[in-house]
């Protein structure tokens, strides 16, 4: 399964959980607007590849108690300090994870819902004022209320519940030993702040009306309590939490000491250095017999040296420098068409035992150049016909049996930065105008927005590839919306939107 997301204001997310196989490939095709006109010549391909795309992998479990019960081990005296860290980071990490997958939808459930109460109470308000109901109006308002899901509260209970069960079941063995509480009480800290944090996004989105009012009385509550846990624990001293900014930074620095311990290190090697030295080397070699040969004509033809010699030795030497920059580049290009440009080693964070190796590829194409499944997935009509696109490949193998005992899956999160692309977009804003009633132009300021469209392939195996098709809407500031309108393979009911 891939989860495509915002991450920040100009960040997309690509995640996805990597299964027992060895064998892993993913392609990532971003369709570019060409009226940006992005080329290799505005932005090398090296260059974005560096700037706008990072990996981490971590490792990751769907046994999501194992990193509890290590950790209880630990406390007890059965493994040693370090294993305790890795557990408690491991049942940490997987924690958040799972909360920010498990809050985002029940946001936007919650959002919706208070967008169709406050266009229910202005309808009611709407038809107070003239003084009839009217029956064509109320329909749509009942096929709104039909729309949601109907067990918006139970989803939220639920999910209050684990989360504060998963802390108390951490906080219920607390170690003893100083070096082991020390960590205990970080992870205790973040965890309780991130938990907080998350359940007033929710409590801001609710609707204030008698349906939700249990759950939010329960949110606060909740919220409450964790905030008097960490004064009571003096987790943090009263400067840091009277200023947002500073409890934010710390709560960020907390949340990469969690990430530490579970993330695979990396080791990135660029490929072709040597193959890219006997290429000029051989360039050098094929231009300079021509030269030689060219001076032995000229030396033939004129005998003594002249000024019409040394004009021809130097028109000779002037094509030489021509000529063996763009035979490199062509033979360079033949020699490295369709190979991979980077080296990627994974190595275990508290072992540096290899665990994996990954290969990658990134360029940019034209559309007649894609396979066919890409542009049956694309759906591209004659609008999107001067589309740069540009192609990310990797191909990854692990070693399930090197991983720390217990963790055959790893969760790798693309992070794809699209500053780059924001860039070349234009400034300002354009004005709107609408009629409304009366007889009334107004005019408004609406921002120029473009549609980028993401098409990801993955194939886990020997079994068939996954496809998907994002929408991603974005303006130079910020991405405005990620949609996902086609899915299709493994785990998919075939779907297809506009």
């Amino acid at each position: 399964m891939i989860h495509v997301e915002r991450q920040d204001s100009l960040h997309l997310k690509v995640s996805r959980v990597l299964q027992e196989e060895t064998s892993h490939r993913l392609d990532l095709y971003l369709f570019v607007p060409g009226e940006l006109g992005l080329t290799g010549q505005v932005i090398a391909e090296e260059d974005f590849y560096h700037a706008a795309i990072q990996v981490k992998r971590t490792y990751f479990s769907d046994r999501y108690r194992l990193p509890l019960v290590l950790s209880r081990l630990a406390e007890r005296g059965r493994l040693d300090a370090e294993h305790y860290r890795l557990s408690l980071s491991l049942y940490a990490y997987q924690y958040v994870v799972a909360m920010e997958s498990a809050a985002g939808p029940l946001i936007d459930d919650a959002r919706r819902a208070l967008k169709a109460e406050k266009a229910e109470k202005a309808e009611k308000a709407e038809t107070a004022a003239n003084g009839r109901a009217s029956e064509r109006r109320s329909q749509p308002v009942k096929e709104e209320e039909g729309e949601q899901p109907p067990s918006l509260e139970q989803r939220l209970a639920e999910h209050v519940d684990l989360a504060v069960s998963i802390l108390r079941r951490l906080r219920r063995h607390e170690p003893s030993e100083e070096s082991l509480h020390r960590y205990f009480a970080t992870i205790d800290n973040y965890l309780s702040w991130f938990t907080e944090q998350r359940l007033l996004a929710l409590l801001a989105g609710l609707p204030r009306g008698a349906r939700f009012r249990p759950v939010r009385a329960r949110l606060v509550e909740i919220c409450r309590a964790e905030d008097d846990y960490r004064r009571e624990r003096e987790y943090n001293s009263e400067r840091v939490t009277r200023d947002p900014t500073r409890m934010s930074n710390k709560m960020r620095l907390l949340r990469r000491l969690i990430e530490y311990p579970v993330t695979l290190k990396q080791k990135t090697q660029e490929l072709g250095n040597a193959e890219q030295k006997a290429v000029k080397a051989l360039a050098t070699a094929v231009v300079m017999v021509f030269v030689s040969l060219g001076l032995v004509r000229v030396r033939d033809t004129l005998a003594d040296i002249t000024a019409l010699f040394v004009l021809a030795m130097a028109g000779i030497y002037a094509l030489r420098e021509v000529f063996k920059d763009d035979l490199r580049n062509t033979l360079w290009r033949l020699l490295r068409r369709g190979r991979p440009k980077w080296r990627r080693q994974y190595l275990d964070p508290t072992r540096n035992q290899v665990v994996g190796r990954q290969l990658e590829w990134f360029d940019y194409k034209r559309y007649p150049r894609l396979d066919e499944e890409i542009k049956r997935v694309r759906k591209r009509s004659v609008a999107q016909r001067e589309e740069i696109v540009l192609h990310y490949r990797s191909r990854s193998r692990m070693s399930p049996t090197r991983f720390l005992s217990g963790y055959d899956h790893t969760r790798e999160t693309l992070s794809l930065d699209l500053s780059p692309i924001a860039r070349l977009m234009d400034k300002g804003s354009r004005r709107v105008y609408r009629l409304e009633e009366g007889d009334q132009v107004v005019r408004e300021e609406v921002e120029k927005r473009h549609l980028l469209n993401l098409v990801i392939r993955e194939t886990q195996g020997d079994g068939p590839p996954t496809l998907q098709r994002w929408k991603v809407v974005m303006s130079r500031s910020r991405i405005v919306d990620v949609e996902r309108v086609h899915a299709e393979g493994p785990g998919h009911e075939d779907e297809s939107g506009g």
